[in-house]
């Protein structure tokens, strides 16, 4: 297996896809939405981010970020981020590994994380949409407009997208990345 390396760049634009541990029937996020939203804006407080896009589903979440100019640690704000979401979830069945066990560490969330530097303006509005269109991918709703935990809506208000843009629209016709 290959070693994978990340692409640390100070100021960078990030698409990242963030997962539970178990995903399998598992709606922790949208159940603990809040416990979530104040875990982002904790971590933002401390440690600022610029928020492009962001779609959470029951079991996993993608968003485009960008750090500030002189910092490229998205490491940091994506353990702050999943630590403090974990700390206020204490009515949970969670199901722990042994070498999790061992760690000490909570059963929340996949260890790792997938991250994808945005190259350019075409790179970026791939991933804008592939976010926004993933409720719709995944069958939990039928339009974008309909799924209320995205970005998308504030995206509309900004000029962004029309309110319809994914209506009578299959996948295959929007600029969905690989």
């Amino acid at each position: 297996m290959p070693d994978y390396r990340r692409v640390w760049i100070p100021g960078g634009t990030y698409f990242f896809t963030v997962s539970l541990a178990r995903r399998h029937k598992n709606d922790l996020l949208i159940r603990h939405i809040d416990c979530l939203r104040a875990a982002v804006r904790q971590t933002r407080q401390k440690y600022p981010f610029v928020i492009h896009g962001w779609v959470v589903l029951p079991d996993h979440m993608h968003c485009i970020i960008s750090l500030p100019e002189h910092d490229a640690d998205f490491a940091l704000r994506w353990r702050l981020i999943k630590s403090a979401f974990s700390r206020q979830l204490t009515d949970i069945d969670e199901w722990r590994s042994l070498s999790r066990v061992k760690r000490a560490e909570r059963g929340v969330w996949q260890r790792r994380y997938w991250e994808h530097l945005i190259r350019d303006s075409e790179d970026y509005n791939a991933h804008m949409d592939y976010l926004h269109f993933n409720p719709v991918k995944h069958g939990y709703v039928a339009k974008v407009d309909d799924w209320p935990y995205s970005t998308f809506h504030h995206c509309v208000r900004q000029g962004l997208y029309p309110q319809d843009w994914s209506d009578n629209r299959a996948s295959d016709q929007l600029r969905i990345p690989d």
